[in-house]
């Protein structure tokens, strides 16, 4: 009588979904090494698709060349200058709007990974789940970092002047950065909440629109109607427009720069864990 031996079917296609809690036992080692393996597969999406960098290129020469040339003639009067005076008072502002411009996009990625199932295949595997979204911030931090420095480039190409030092500038797009990061993080919750990307973009649209002119950004706001002031006073755009404006041209800065380091703090603390979780549940 002949022995037949049963040899397991190979398992490798079969996902391993990892163990309740499991990410709990995950060192920082590892979920660094996690973080850099994702930020690798995003940068590599991007080099399959560099359209998906036209906004970053393009965004930051269309806004400076309108802004200049279509307001700076009356907004530069009004700051006692001329059209010169407002780049030097635009281009700290557009600073600060790059980070939600970029951030928007990040919902929309994420939202857009979801209905591809690509997130889906990252919960099955044994990593942290915050290093998921997390890589997403990293890479788009990149992005506008990106925006950023072409924004600079076209700013002291049309004659910007720089009122303080390098050292001031360096510390005006760290801030920018930091903030950037934290509103990341609500628009990762929004596209983990809403059902399709359009709708990711038509919420944030309403929200970005408000937040960007009624701020300090592409105007000074003392000739702004009184209720509009308050709501400007508590916006944290004006304050970061405002940090990074004073640390590039010069003036008081320990006010905006502590009211916006707050804000991006308690955004981060409040809003990431609620995206982590949000993550977790969605199907």
């Amino acid at each position: 009588m002949s022995t037949t031996t049963l040899t397991p079917a190979p398992t490798d296609s079969v996902p391993v979904k990892a163990a309740p809690g499991g990410e709990g036992r995950i060192g920082l080692r590892a979920n660094l090494r996690h973080i850099s393996a994702l930020v690798r597969r995003n940068l590599l999406q991007i080099k399959k698709d560099p359209e998906s960098m036209f906004d970053v290129l393009l965004m930051p020469i269309v806004f400076t060349l309108l802004f200049v040339y279509v307001f700076g003639g009356s907004v530069g009067g009004s700051l006692g200058g001329d059209r010169q005076d407002y780049l030097n008072y635009l281009v700290p502002g557009l600073m600060a709007m790059m980070g939600m411009n970029i951030a928007s996009a990040v919902g929309t990625g994420v939202n857009d990974d979801f209905r591809k199932g690509v997130m889906d295949r990252f919960r099955t595997m044994p990593i942290a789940r915050s290093s998921v979204l997390i890589a997403k911030i990293v890479v788009e931090l990149g992005r506008m970092l990106v925006a950023i420095a072409i924004l600079l480039a076209m700013g002291f190409a049309l004659g910007m002047e720089l009122g303080t030092s390098v050292g001031g500038l360096l510390e005006a797009i760290v801030l920018a950065g930091v903030f950037g990061a934290a509103i990341m993080w609500i628009f990762i919750l929004l596209g983990l909440s809403m059902k399709t990307a359009q709708s990711v973009q038509g919420v944030g649209f309403l929200v970005l629109m408000p937040l960007q002119f009624g701020s300090s950004i592409f105007a000074p706001t003392q000739t702004m109607p009184g209720w509009l002031q308050t709501f400007t006073d508590y916006n944290p755009l004006s304050n970061l427009a405002d940090a990074v404006r004073g640390l590039m041209m010069g003036g008081p800065v320990a006010h905006s720069v502590w009211i916006t380091l707050a804000w991006a703090v308690g955004i981060t603390v409040v809003v990431a864990p609620l995206a982590v979780r949000k993550f977790r549940k969605r199907t």
